[in-house]
């Protein structure tokens, strides 16, 4: 996908990925952090945009389980979900 340039990366993955990423996909990691003084719940930003989206994948009762067997299968399962989200 050469129009990604910029992913949102969940503090799990801060590290040599970062490096790598840019290196190999010339692409910026940006790592979404909660704020230090933070109490309790809060909506973090860009965060809630994957949250989002994984759920409304996970409607899809075929992309609760791994079922699958071949990869190719896998990737067609999810860009029909991603279509009829995108489409409805």
């Amino acid at each position: 996908m050469p129009s990604v340039t910029r992913v949102f990366a969940d503090g799990g993955y801060a590290g040599w990925l970062l490096h790598w990423a840019r290196r190999v996909f010339r692409v910026v990691v940006e790592i979404v952090r909660k704020p230090a003084d933070q109490r309790g719940f809060a909506v973090l930003p860009r965060r809630w945009m994957v949250e989002c989206t994984l759920g409304w994948l996970m409607r899809g009762r075929r992309l609760v389980r791994d079922y699958e067997r071949f990869p190719d299968s896998y990737e067609t399962m999810h860009e029909g979900a991603l279509i009829r989200l995108v489409t409805c």
